[in-house]
Order: C-alpha cells, then sequence, then structure tokens
C-alpha cells in the first residue's frame, strides 16, 4: 500500500500526542496516513506492553488510519545507526510516502531527539539507490520522501508552520485518552509521571488553543522544517 503521509515515532502515543489532529484531518480528506511505532514502550513506567499494542490499536481506530506496524526496537537502547537505518529506509520504501512527520528535533525524553534524527538521516538515505533492502525477500527501489516534517512535544519549540486542526481536536483528544495506561485517571493506583500528572492534560489542551490563536483558528498543532518553505505567491500565505 502506498501511502501519503507516513508518521514515523519513537513510542506509541508519540504521534496521537504530537500530530494526532492532523492525521485525522488528512485521514477525513480521504488521504492514506500511516504510523509506525519504533519501539513498543516497555521502559514505561505505567502500563504493560500487551496494553500499549492494544491502547496503540484504538488509538488508530479513532483517527482513521490505513496502517500501523511497530519495529520492535528496544525502547531507550535504539540507535540512529545502519542497522536501525536500515529497518526504517525499508518501511519509508514499502509505503512510498509523499510526506513523512517524525518526532521532535529536542525533546525531554532522549529517545524523542534519537527518533527525529534516526528518520530524517533514513529518509535520505532512502533515496540512494545503492543502498540496498529487502521486504519479503523482494528487492526495493529507492525512494525519496517530498517531505520531512517534525511534529512538537512535551518542549516547546518554535513552530515553523502550524495547521489549523480545530474540526479534528476532540479526536485528537479521544485518541489520546485511548491510551488509558498512560495519562491522568481518577482511579488508577500506578505511580504519577509526568505525562500522567493533570497538569499535562491542562498542557495539552493549553498549546493547542495557543498555536490554533495565532493562526485565528480555535486549535493547531505545530511542525518544524529543516529546510526553507517555499511558497509559489504570497497568496499562499494564511
Amino acid at each position: 500500500m502506498k501511502l501519503d503521509i507516513l508518521v514515523l515515532a519513537a513510542h506509541p502515543d508519540d504521534a496521537e500526542l504530537g500530530c494526532g489532529a492532523t492525521i485525522a484531518k488528512h485521514a477525513a480528506l480521504g488521504q492514506k496516513v500511516g504510523i509506525v511505532d519504533f519501539t513498543r514502550g516497555e521502559l514505561g513506567t505505567r502500563g504493560s506492553v500487551p496494553e500499549r499494542d492494544q491502547e496503540a490499536s484504538e488509538a488508530s481506530r479513532i483517527l482513521g488510519v490505513a496502517i500501523r506496524e511497530n519495529l520492535n526496537f528496544r525502547d531507550g537502547f535504539f540507535q540512529n545507526d545502519e542497522a536501525h537505518q536500515r529497518e526504517v529506509i525499508r518501511i519509508i520504501r514499502k509505503y512510498k510516502p509523499e510526506i513523512v512527520i517524525a518526532n521532535a528535533v529536542y525533546d525531554r525524553h532522549p529517545d524523542h531527539g534519537k527518533g527525529s534524527g534516526l528518520s530524517f538521516d533514513s529518509c535520505f538515505y532512502s533515496g540512494l539507490t545503492k543502498i540496498e533492502t529487502t521486504d519479503a525477500g523482494v528487492k526495493q527501489a529507492a525512494w525519496r520522501p517530498k517531505h520531512l516534517y517534525h511534529f512538537i512535544q512535551s518542549q516547546f519549540i518554535m513552530p515553523d508552520f502550524i495547521v489549523d486542526v480545530s474540526d479534528y481536536w476532540e479526536k485528537k483528544m479521544n485518541a489520546v485518552r485511548a491510551f488509558k495506561s498512560q495519562f491522568y485517571s481518577a482511579d488508577s493506583t500506578e505511580p504519577e509521571t509526568f505525562i500522567s500528572s493533570p497538569g499535562f492534560m491542562k498542557l495539552l489542551e493549553a498549546r493547542g488553543q495557543e498555536l490554533g490563536f495565532s493562526i485565528g483558528a480555535t486549535y493547531g498543532e505545530g511542525f518544524t522544517v529543516r529546510k526553507t518553505i517555499g511558497v509559489n505567491t504570497l497568496n499562499d500565505i494564511r
């Protein structure tokens, strides 16, 4: 299956938190959007791997994604090296996305910055014909996405552009809430973490409102890009 947009994320729930409403919006517009998680979040303080798997499946259903895979990299210990790059290259060539969305370029969680770098390097190397990969025993053709964007995570980064997601914010939040083991629940007896506190959900809501307000919308999601953004005319700028 060829995808229009492929989201590469270090952990299950990164995609939902960083760009869930953007995913839902483009899926609703008829585009094929997929998510590939690098790890299964096995080092997370709360929940278990089977719980996270089930939660990711439910979140995917809510957002309307076409595919979701997990590369089973080691949570906390995956690297931006040749072995991991080859696996990500295989995925990029398998789905041939026009756009890739990846983790924030830096964040409080080390895996997020690593995931960003791994995605960036793999998108470039995926376009080199002399790097050979196979999928299900079949040699793959080189493929380089047209665009690579990075979402913003817990540490605020000034966005290069913002997507109006006003009509899809509640769907994003429903997808985030699908990760019941990870986020605030008054009934939970597990240890509180940075993302399980009530304040974190308020932060998520406030940031969406702030980014939306800055472009004259109710809610927005911000992205950064590592190249200069070009427009055809000044009328393209909102």
